[in-house]
Formats: C-alpha cells, structure tokens, sequence
C-alpha cells in the first residue's frame, strides 16, 4: 500500500521546522508499521485552522490533484481531524482516496497487535468511541436512501441513530469488562504486594521486551522491530542474585501527542506501573540527540499525566551497539551520568541492570539476625533456597543466620520456623 503523509506548520504555534520533520518521520514509521510504502511527505503552512476542512480548501485540492497523478489511494494526516473535516475533507478527494487522522493510524496498528482479552476489548473501546461521532462520515451512501443530505427521518437517518445505540450498549458492555478485568489484576497485584515489582516504561520500539528477555532468558517475550509491537503488559520473575527475585513487568510503549482517548483506554493497563517499587525508563540511545531528549520528556510528562509517581526511577540507554561513533557515546553519558548505557538484543551490560536493581531492592532490606534451634535444622536448605542468607554460625544448641530481608519476608521465615 502506497500513501503521501501531511503534516502542518501552524504560525501561531512555536514549533520549528525540524519539530514538525520529526513529527513526520514518526508517522512514517507508524505507516510503515502497516506495511504503508510512503511515497510523499508534505508540510502545509496554516496561519489558522479552517473550521470545516482543518487545512484550507485549496490545499486539499493541491493535495487531490497530487494524489491523482502519481495514483496514490491513502492519505495520512498528522492531525488528529474532527468527524466533520473528516467528512468535508472526505467529499474534496475522490472516493477512491482513503484518509486517516493520526488517531486513525495508531487506532489501526493497535487493532492489529492486541493478542490477550484485555487488549482486545481496550482497543475496541478506544475505537468505538473514535467511531460514534464520525458515523455521519461512515454512512454516506444511506444519504441517498434519504433523498438528499439534510433530509430527517429517512432509512439512513433511523440506521445511523440505531448504530449509535448499539455501540452505546457495546462501549457500556466493553467498560463492564474492563472493570472486572481491572478488579482480578488488583487481586493478583495483592497476592504478590510482597515481593519487589520492576516496571519497564520506554518509546515504543525502545527495546523493552528486548530487555525483559535479556533479563530472564530463555527469550519468550514477543520482540519485532515495529512500533506498538507490544500492546500487552507481561510479568516475569527475574533473578537478579542468588535466591533474589523480583517481577519485572514489560508495558505498553509511548509515543508524542498519544491521543487521549487512547491513554484512557489503557489506562487500567498502567496502573500496573504505579504499583512498582522501581521503574526503569527504557530509551533508543542511537536516536538524535534531540529526539532523545524529546522521548525522556514525553515519557515523563505520560507518567505525570497518569498520576503515576515513583521516587525510584533508572534511565536506561539501550541500543549501544547501534552507536558508532564514539563522542556520542561520550556525549550522552556527560548529559545523563546517572544512566545506564546496555545493549539489550546482543546482553551487554545486563548486570548492572540487574545490580541497579538490586540496589533498590536493598534500600527495603535490613540484615536480621536469626535463631535457628538445631532440632528445625531441616529447614535450613528451604531458608537458603528462598532468601539471601549472608552467613551462617554455630552456635551451642542454634545456628545463627544473617539474612538481608524485608519485614515482610523476616515474618515469614519466622513464621516458618515456629518463633
């Protein structure tokens, strides 16, 4: 599939010229993400935005005209366009032409890639609700049914109130199951409130699932070097020393100006994230240094915009191994010190990850010491198997053991042993 991309430059708006290019390729990467071949890309310079057609007029017939001559049956556009500049847009351009808004796009992408129920049934809620007011749009050839636009209480009139009705129901029906849904991942959530929760937050196609598989090997979690590759949370216990484990939850990717109706879709899928101890910010580090910058700050304004607050957080750089000039390297570890620079697809640098971690994890810990009476001696290979045991010394009638551990887990050895 062949299409042109468009993109604007507002002049009552800041943005430079190299902002709105970026804007562009990153819709060409979510076009490419649907196997679009892109074959042109416009800017279109607005100093106010037509309320009936968003562009003006003679743009899109500029834009039409284009099309025709080199074939081109899709039209993408960067702006998110309203049910009625979709539909007047609509009747500028032939009827072979195909138009998405950048919602539109990603609202694709996301019905391709959601595998689990709750994905599914989140996508299909984001969708209806895209789809309600633009049923107008969708309906045209009942119009004529009508005789002529305009006209009440005709065939196509009563069709379009009936589907609006009936995806009332269904978004009511979707909300019911997402909430239900939501209510047993909590339950689960309280069952393991015990043990120290990773979240792996990132651009989408920053490689977080590539770390996630670094981290637990053998390689099971999806990876495909497209945007929104993953639409579904997934845990998995992670061992980052001896008898140390944590979950490790790979997430949803973000991306710029991520329509709201979307991050309320997924929302439910989020707040996984603000039950974690730990987050770790997951970013492409063989991206300009610009877009690096602008990837960091959509993430943390995402997180801010989800009421998710997490003290401890850990800037990831992967992708080290694309970087092949070396001053950039230098140059990015001046800019953040702090971070931490991986490859997650070749397993470079995976221990510190795993010892970032463990850090954290450390400062909930104390060492305990603990009285082990020689008589439950038996349990000490189960202690050793469950928890960090720093040492152990015998002692008349006990053995004395150092472990480095929650309150939580203190109780549970003790309980275990009888004290």
């Amino acid at each position: 599939m062949e299409c042109v991309l468009i993109g604007s430059r507002k002049s009552f708006e800041s943005l430079n010229l190299s902002n709105i290019e970026d804007d562009l390729n990153e819709l060409e990467s979510l076009a490419y993400t649907l196997s679009f071949s892109v074959l042109d890309k416009n800017i279109l310079n607005l100093k106010k935005i037509n309320p009936s057609t968003f562009y003006g007029k003679g743009q899109i017939k500029v834009i039409s005209s284009q099309l025709s001559a080199i074939k081109c049956k899709y039209l993408i556009f960067n702006d998110d366009i309203s049910p009625s500049q979709y539909k007047n847009i609509q009747k500028l351009l032939s009827k072979k032409i195909k138009i998405f808004d950048r919602t539109g796009l990603i609202l694709e992408i996301f019905k391709r890639n959601a595998k689990t129920k709750e994905a599914k049934l989140q996508v299909e809620l984001a969708s209806l609700q895209y789809m309600l007011p633009r049923l107008t749009g969708q309906w045209t050839h009942l119009e004529r049914q009508m005789g002529g636009v305009g006209t009440r209480g005709g065939p196509g009139e009563k069709q379009i109130e009936i589907d609006r009705r009936l995806i009332g129901v269904r978004i009511s029906k979707l909300k019911k199951d997402l909430t239900n849904i939501k209510k047993n991942r909590e339950t689960q959530s309280a069952q393991r409130k015990n043990t120290f929760r990773v979240s792996l937050v990132g651009y989408t196609n920053a490689g977080k699932s590539s770390l996630l598989n670094s981290l637990t090997l053998p390689n099971t979690t999806y990876v495909k070097d497209k945007l929104f590759a993953t639409l579904d949370t997934t845990t998995k216990s992670v061992e980052i020393v001896r008898n140390k484990k944590v979950l490790v939850t790979d997430t949803v990717g973000f991306i710029k100006n991520l329509p709201h109706n979307l991050v309320a879709s997924f929302r439910s899928t989020f707040e996984e994230v603000n039950s974690s101890d730990l987050i770790l910010i997951v970013v492409d580090s063989s991206q300009p240094r610009a877009v690096i910058k602008e990837h960091i700050s959509t993430i943390n304004s995402t997180l801010n915009e989800m009421n998710i607050v997490i003290q401890n957080k850990v800037l990831v750089m992967n992708k080290l191994d694309l970087i092949k000039d070396s001053s950039s390297i230098n140059y990015l570890k001046k800019k953040y010190p702090d971070a931490i620079f991986i490859s997650a697809r070749n397993h470079i640098m995976i221990d510190k990850i795993k010892e970032a971690i463990y850090d954290n994890v450390c400062i909930n810990q104390q060492v305990n010491k603990i009285k082990l009476p020689y008589n439950k001696s038996h349990l000490i290979n189960k202690i050793y198997s469950r928890y960090n045991v720093l040492e152990n010394i015998s002692h008349d009638g006990f053995i004395e053991l150092s472990v480095s551990s929650t309150v939580e887990e203190l109780q549970n050895i003790k309980k275990m042993i009888g004290d």
